[in-house]
C-alpha cells in the first residue's frame, strides 16, 4: 500500500509539473504528459504503475465520462441528434467493419482477431482535443459534435467489442435473434442502470442543501452506475454517461433556484468534477507514455504499426465524410471544416487500451493487438494532438 501511494503521489507531482510547463509553451498538456512519461520510462524502466484493464475501468473512465456528460445539454444533443447518432452508431459499425476487412485482406489476420481489434479501435477518445478546446475557450457546435460523438461512440464501441469478443470465443453463435437480444440487454440495461442511479442520487439530494453531500452523491452515481452495470454485464460506459446527463441537465445546468442542487452545490460540484477529470487525465496520459516507451514495437515490426495506423485513419475518414455528406442539404449540415476536425480529432485513448488489455490470452494474436493498439494511441495523441492547433487555425476555428 505504501509503495502504491508513493507511486500515485509521484505520478501526480510529475503531471502537475508537466501541466504548468505545457501552459508556458502552449503545448497541449496531455501530449506533454505522454512525451514526458516516455522519457521517464526510457531512463528508469521500472518507475511507476502500469496501465491495466481494471485500473482504467474502475478509476479512470468513470470520472472522465461523467464529467463530460455532466456539462452536455440534452437540448443541444436533441438538436443535433441525427448526425450524432449516425456518426456514433452507424459510423462505429462502418469503421469497425472497414478495419476488420482491411486487416484480414491486407495483413492476413484471422477473422476473430480482426473483428475484435476493429471493434475496440473504433472508439474515439478525443480528450486531448477537448482539453485544448477548453484551454483556448473554444465553444459552440464544433465542440458539441466532438464531445458528444465521442461519448456516444465510446458506448457503441464497448457494446460492439463485447459482441465481437463473444463471437470470437465461440459463445455467440446462437443465431441472429439471440445476438440481438444480447445487444439490447447490454445497451438498454446500461441506460436503465444509469437512469436508476442518477435518479436515486437526485431524490436523495432533495433531502439536503449541504454542498459536500451533494458532491458525494454525484460521486456515488458516477462510480456506482458504472460498477453496477458492469456487474450485470451491461454497458458501464452508457450507464455513467446516462447518469451524468440526467444529473447535469436536472441540476448543474439549471438556472436560478430550479433543480435539485443548491446554488453553492452547483458551483462546488462543477469544480469538483473538473478537478477529478483533470487528475484522471493526468494520470492516464502519463502512464500511457510510460507504457508506450516499454512496448516492444520493434519485435512486431514498425511497418505493421504504420500500416495499422493508416488503416485506422482510413476507417475514420470512411465514417466521417460519407455520413456527414448525407446532412449537407439539411439543417443538420456538418461543414467540411467541421468534418476535417472530426476526422483528424478522432483520437484513440483510454477506452481502446482498456479493451485491448482485457483480451484473454487464448485469443489469437492477442499480444499483437495490444502492441498495435498502443501504437495507434501513441500516434493519435502525439502526432494528431500536436498538429490539431495548426489545423484549427487553418480552418478558422482559432485566431491565427
Amino acid at each position: 500500500m505504501d509503495e502504491q501511494l508513493r507511486q500515485g503521489v509521484a505520478i501526480l507531482a510529475v503531471a502537475m509539473i508537466v501541466a504548468i510547463a505545457a501552459r508556458q509553451v502552449r503545448l497541449p498538456y496531455t501530449v506533454g504528459l505522454v512525451i514526458v512519461g516516455a522519457v521517464i520510462a526510457m531512463t528508469a524502466p521500472d518507475v511507476g504503475p502500469h496501465l491495466t484493464h481494471d485500473l482504467i475501468y474502475d478509476l479512470i473512465l468513470p470520472p472522465l465520462l461523467f464529467e463530460a456528460a455532466l456539462t452536455l445539454s440534452w437540448r443541444e444533443l436533441l438538436r443535433d441528434s441525427l448526425p450524432l447518432l449516425a456518426l456514433a452508431g452507424v459510423g462505429t459499425v462502418v469503421s469497425a467493419a472497414f478495419v476488420t476487412t482491411a486487416t484480414v485482406t491486407l495483413l492476413g489476420w484471422p477473422l476473430p482477431s480482426a473483428m475484435v481489434f476493429g471493434a475496440l479501435i473504433a472508439a474515439t477518445d478525443p480528450v486531448a482535443i477537448i482539453a485544448m478546446f477548453k484551454d483556448n475557450g473554444l465553444k459552440g457546435r464544433l465542440r458539441l459534435l466532438v464531445e458528444s460523438e465521442s461519448l456516444l461512440n465510446d458506448g457503441a464501441a464497448a457494446v460492439l467489442f463485447v459482441m465481437a469478443l463473444a463471437w470470437a470465443e465461440g459463445s455467440a453463435g446462437q443465431g441472429a435473434g439471440d445476438t440481438l437480444l444480447t445487444l439490447l440487454k447490454i445497451v438498454f440495461g446500461g441506460v436503465a442502470v444509469g437512469a436508476l442511479c442518477g435518479g436515486a442520487a437526485i431524490i436523495a439530494s432533495f433531502r439536503t442543501s449541504e454542498h459536500l453531500i451533494e458532491a458525494a452523491l454525484t460521486t456515488i452515481a458516477a462510480f456506482g452506475s458504472f460498477l453496477l452495470a458492469e456487474h450485470f454485464h451491461f454497458s458501464g460506459v452508457l450507464a455513467t454517461v446516462t447518469a451524468g446527463l440526467m444529473m447535469g441537465n436536472l441540476g448543474l445546468l439549471r438556472e436560478g433556484e430550479g433543480g435539485y442542487l443548491s446554488l453553492k452545490g452547483r458551483e462546488f460540484v462543477h469544480g469538483f468534477w473538473e478537478f477529478a477529470a483533470f487528475v484522471a487525465n493526468s494520470a492516464v496520459f502519463l502512464m500511457i507514455g510510460l507504457d508506450v516507451a516499454t512496448t516492444p514495437f520493434e519485435s512486431f515490426g514498425l511497418p505493421l504499426i504504420f500500416a495499422i495506423i493508416g488503416i485506422t485513419l482510413a476507417g475514420r475518414a470512411l465514417t466521417v465524410y460519407p455520413l456527414s455528406a448525407l446532412f449537407l442539404p439539411s439543417r443538420w449540415k456538418v461543414t467540411f471544416a467541421e468534418q476535417h476536425v472530426l476526422w483528424w480529432g478522432g483520437l484513440r485513448g483510454a477506452l481502446a487500451l482498456a479493451l485491448a488489455l482485457s483480451l484473454p490470452a487464448t485469443l489469437p494474436m492477442r499480444d499483437t493487438i495490444v502492441v498495435v493498439t498502443f501504437g495507434v494511441v501513441a500516434f493519435s495523441i502525439v502526432v494528431q494532438g500536436l498538429t490539431m492547433p495548426f489545423l484549427l487555425r487553418a480552418l478558422g476555428f482559432l485566431p491565427k
